[in-house]
């Protein structure tokens, strides 16, 4: 059984090793993800090297997504790169005029130097992804007063969340643009957003992106407590390629008890908009550290999978764990065995509402005709891979190819659920008989059919012109003729 849920898989010294990057290739990664966060440019662009050189060596496609970093609000350092611990009662201050190295047991400097003004009384700060919490006192001019309700210990350059939001820090940052040219350079598929606040950060994104000669597609990882505002999230998931429900700082945002309906939400409302969703951060944490997951993680997978996630993406697993292969082969396992349960088979999507474009209604009637046909698998010939991407909306068990000769194309429809790229050549000036005949042999070749089969074709009057979708076939595998 072919698995549909694609697999996003972090980049790191782990991978670095001989021979762990192609063993997580071969494993079932269908995307890696580049984190910005960590690494020099040489790298990154050393690690896209290595990935695109082996799909072409393996005759397949692996998309490349680039993660910006963002506005990581983090607290400064302390003397001598000491640890504190924090217990319950004590008082501790974040203070905007403290030096880069001068933090002590009883405050520390930030490098978000606006924060005082964006904080009051009660306020809630949360350091280390939520480990320690802390209630503000009182503000003095530069400095936070706090007092510690939940403790622990402290280190170096902690991330810094306000519970509830609403730091204006803006989403993009000199280094995010840097690292945009760098995306450019390496021709990533998508590039991700962090910390969008609303719809204007995507589009100053897809800005830069167009300035830089890219056509990467953003992804917008939704991770502040104000973009879950019905309006704003609208406009972003409107904006955007794609969104990650990227659950460590969102959870430590709005409180881990609100993420698993958050999580269900937003992967409804991507596929609704007919947009792709990652559901990212500790789906397989304790496999850094051991070659099984949990239970807890199994589950936590394969409800993602129930949901409709295009993807289910792996951080430090792959990145840095000491069990690359044995995360994604998991990843891969789980993934195939919730896609067997007929709640990922069954779809009400876009049942009692109007189509827009033409394209949009060959691809439902294609896929309604294949759930109630016995069709084996729809082909789809596109340019864009538009028409493979509002097919994949449907939940179903049958495959859909998206073949097209452009081989940006190919590798962003690695990112949709249930859509596989398929290359097919030199069609521009093909009669429709010759091209439907070399869709078959092409799926037969890759034992995709077999004679008897029926397959759904779907392709545009214009050879070449993207949006022109506006026809549908049925053929049996087998017939003399396929005109």
């Amino acid at each position: 059984m072919l698995r549909r849920t694609k697999i996003l898989a972090t980049l790191g010294p782990a991978t670095d090793k001989p021979g762990v990057l192609e063993s997580i290739l071969i494993a079932g990664v269908n995307v890696v993800r580049i984190n910005f966060s960590h690494g020099s440019e040489q790298e990154h662009l050393s690690r896209v090297k290595a990935v695109r050189n082996w799909a072409h060596t393996n005759q397949t496609y692996v998309g490349i997504l680039m993660d910006l970093q963002g506005p990581k609000i983090r607290i400064a350092s302390f003397k001598d790169g000491a640890k504190i611990v924090l217990n319950i009662g004590d008082t501790f201050a974040l203070d905007a005029d403290m030096g880069e190295s001068s933090g002590t047991q009883s405050a520390v400097g930030i490098a978000y130097k606006t924060l005082p003004q964006e904080v009051r009384k009660d306020n809630v700060l949360l350091l280390d992804d939520g480990k320690i919490v802390l209630e503000v006192t009182s503000v003095e001019g530069n400095k936070i007063n706090t007092v510690v309700t939940q403790g622990g210990i402290l280190s170096d350059k902690k991330g810094l969340n306000l519970r509830g939001g609403g730091l204006s820090a803006d989403a993009l940052t000199e280094k995010d643009k840097r690292d945009i040219i760098t995306a450019a350079k390496a021709k990533a598929d998508y590039v991700a957003l962090s910390f969008p606040v609303n719809g204007d950060d995507v589009r100053l994104t897809k800005k830069l992106l167009k300035e830089a000669g890219s056509d990467a597609g953003v992804i917008s990882k939704i991770e502040r407590a104000e973009s879950l505002v019905d309006e704003i999230i609208n406009d972003i998931i409107q904006e955007s390629a794609g969104i990650m429900v990227a659950r460590g700082d969102l959870g430590v945002e709005i409180g881990d008890p609100q993420l698993p309906a958050q999580q269900k939400r937003l992967i409804k409302l991507a596929r609704s908009n007919d947009r792709v969703v990652i559901t990212a951060t500790q789906m397989l944490e304790s496999m850094i550290n051991n070659p099984i997951p949990t239970r807890a993680e199994v589950f936590d997978v394969a409800n993602a999978v129930l949901d409709g996630t295009d993807a289910v993406m792996l951080s430090a697993e792959t990145a840095a764990g000491d069990f690359p292969e044995n995360a994604v082969k998991t990843m891969h396992e789980v993934c195939v065995e919730a896609e067997k349960n007929p709640i990922a088979r069954t779809s009400h999507h876009r049942l009692h509402e109007d189509f827009t474009y033409i394209e949009e209604t060959i691809a439902m009637s294609s896929m309604y005709a294949a759930n109630h046909l016995g069709v084996k698998v729809v082909a789809s010939l596109t340019e864009s891979g538009k028409t493979a991407l509002w097919m994949s909306r449907m939940s179903s068990n049958i495959s859909i190819y998206a073949m097209s000769d452009s081989v940006a194309t190919l590798r962003k429809v690695t990112l949709y659920r249930g859509v596989y790229p398929c290359g097919i050549k030199n069609m521009s000036n093909a009669d429709w008989g010759k091209v439907n005949a070399k869709v078959i042999k092409i799926l037969a070749e890759k034992d995709i059919v077999r004679n008897g089969d029926l397959v759904i074709l779907t392709k545009g009057m214009h050879k070449g012109k993207t949006g022109g979708t506006n026809l549908m076939k049925i053929l049996r595998v087998g017939d003399s003729e396929y005109e």
